[in-house]
């Protein structure tokens, strides 16, 4: 059994070697285009399903955080419930940005950073790109060190000891010693799980909805059973009344989308394991929003029920954990806690991977495929995550908190900019042959590499928020502004997509497609895998591969584009 396993993770990981798949005959400025993982999926590869996408949200927002999601919004005066009410209704409207957006990706089967290829060209998806790696980099950190504070309550209910080790971390640390060692371990079995590849994690995307399900039912039972009942917050009204109110629902309501801004940019890296195309659009509207509400009411009943049993609200279940083995450091609390905090460390895990490792390592192999896969991303993005200290920024840097709670207006630039270029300007359609090179000839060669319209829509659709992002940091600003912030996400994804649509229609680009025509294929397949039917997919539409090396002829020739192109 065990040299079983052993032979199986060896198996998984990939010989060391310095160039990536795919990547090993293309020279001059393609190396820095083309490699396999970046390419559409293989047929094979695709198998997520309707039931994967909407299981799957359990599996990224099951997190300790969204647990008590509402809880600042009560603190300001909303009631429980008009906070969940906000948050959802903000989620659906996020929702539907997902799927829009992640369309091409469900249709061609190509993520994040090859798409802003067509939309800021082929050397212009560099600094979008980039920007979200980095971002990706910074959450993985700061997500693991709630995962590291998971295994902590773990391990403090296996031994007291761990809270009594010499503290070495200094007073700007967000983890002690013992939390610390709960990093390491948790840092550690992340990297284990992302030798899986994605395609094959559907099983542990299930399992994931399992294990929350387990975790809430069991700490829910729990902490009601302890507090005789639901306690007077979920039963208590709103304080704010008239105008404050009425503000405090609608900057709720907004930030419900706006927090969730990630996902929606995003949003073709993951859709583009779909087997059908359409199966991420029911798994979206309706997995995202209702995983989102289920996680925080349950997250918000456990806190109220904290006030009845400590006579003080505690929002974060992880210390609320801790409090109750700490206050009664018996066998029973002890198994309780860490059985369930066991069930808060594999879907922390899960939810770094999709939020953050699988963004980050799309990115890092779009921004140097030449030598390196998804998968070496991955680690990329785990190794740097640990150097950057996140326990300290978490800890002491404020405004550096202020700034990652800020940066949908940049991803809602981006987000605009993405979704004009697909419905408007290329009507659905991608070249994606040219998506690879660096031939001056290719369609998204733009102006050495760089459409200057998506750039200057994207300037523009920060330009009305950034006032309102300093003032979010720290800076002075009068009270119109910081009202007006809370309508940034919408702001920057409607000017930058109307902007866009209008320097095309100054300028049109060498691809573009009048509106009364709509060119998305039904299902994007690989040149080399057209024809072929594998099992469970009767579905995908056989190809004629003779008229798409006509077409191809053709378009090096630099004759125009067809109007019509048959997949």
């Amino acid at each position: 059994m065990a040299s079983g396993l052993i032979r199986r993770v060896r198996e998984a990981i990939p010989r060391a070697h310095l160039k990536a798949d795919g990547a090993k005959d293309v020279h001059g400025e393609d190396m820095w285009l083309d490699n396999d993982d970046i390419r559409p999926l293989k047929l094979a590869d695709r198998t997520w399903n309707l039931w994967t996408y909407l299981t799957f949200w359990f599996s990224a927002t099951a997190t300790v955080s969204n647990w008590y999601a509402a809880s600042s919004a009560q603190a300001l005066g909303l009631s429980m419930w008009e906070s969940l009410g906000c948050s959802v209704g903000g989620q659906v409207l996020i929702a539907i940005v997902i799927v829009f957006n992640g369309r091409a990706g469900a249709k061609y089967h190509v993520g994040f950073p090859i798409l802003n290829r067509a939309a800021f060209g082929i050397f212009g998806a560099w600094w979008p790109t980039f920007n979200r790696a980095v971002m990706a980099i910074v959450w993985n950190g700061v997500n693991a060190v709630q995962g590291g504070q998971c295994v902590y309550v773990m391990l403090h209910a296996l031994t007291p000891k761990i809270a009594n080790i010499k503290n070495v971390m200094g007073d700007g640390s967000a983890l002690d010693s013992g939390g610390m060692v709960g990093f390491g371990i948790f840092w550690i079995c992340t990297c284990f799980f992302l030798i899986i590849p994605i395609p094959k994690m559907r099983k542990l995307v299930y399992a994931k909805l399992v294990v929350f399900v387990i975790s809430a039912i069991a700490m829910l039972a729990w902490t009601l059973t302890k507090a005789g009942g639901v306690g007077e917050v979920a039963r208590q009204p709103g304080t704010a009344t008239g105008s404050t109110r009425t503000w405090l629902l609608i900057r709720f309501f907004l930030l419900g989308a706006a927090n969730c801004a990630t996902f929606a940019s995003n949003a073709a890296d993951f859709q583009r394991y779909a087997t059908k195309p359409n199966d991420v659009i029911i798994g979206n509207v309706l997995g995202f929003p209702l995983a989102n509400l289920i996680v925080s009411l349950v997250g918000n009943l456990v806190g109220s029920s904290s006030q009845v049993v400590f006579g003080k609200l505690i929002w974060n279940p992880l210390t609320y954990l801790d409090m109750l083995q700490s206050t009664d450091y018996t066998a029973g609390n002890r198994a309780g806690c860490f059985f369930i905090a066991a069930c808060f460390t594999y879907s922390a895990i899960f939810s770094s991977i999709f939020e953050n490792s699988l963004p980050a390592g799309n990115d890092i192999a779009a921004l140097f495929p030449k030598y390196l896969s998804v998968r070496k991303g991955f680690f990329i993005c785990a190794v740097i995550s640990f150097a950057i200290n996140p326990w300290y920024l978490l800890g002491s840097a404020s405004i550096f908190i202020s700034f990652l709670a800020s940066y949908q207006i940049f991803l809602s630039s981006i987000t605009g900019v993405l979704l004009c270029h697909y419905y408007i300007i290329a009507r659905g359609y991608l070249e994606i042959d040219d998506l690879y090179t660096s031939r001056k000839g290719g369609v998204y060669h733009y102006f050495y590499g760089w459409n200057w319209r998506a750039y200057a829509a994207y300037i523009l659709g920060i330009a009305p928020n950034f006032y309102g992002f300093l003032n979010n940091m720290g800076v002075s600003a009068p009270a119109g502004v910081t009202k007006s912030y809370y309508f940034a996400y919408e702001i920057g994804l409607f000017v930058s997509f109307g902007s866009y649509w209008l320097f095309n229609w100054m300028s049109p680009p060498a691809l573009t497609f009048p509106l009364s025509e709509w060119k998305e294929p039904k299902d994007y397949v690989r040149v080399e895998e057209r024809g072929i039917i594998i099992e469970g997919r009767e579905d995908v539409e056989s190809v004629n591969l003779e008229m798409h090396e006509k077409k191809l002829g053709s378009h090096e020739k630099g004759q125009p584009m067809p109007t019509s192109v048959n997949f």
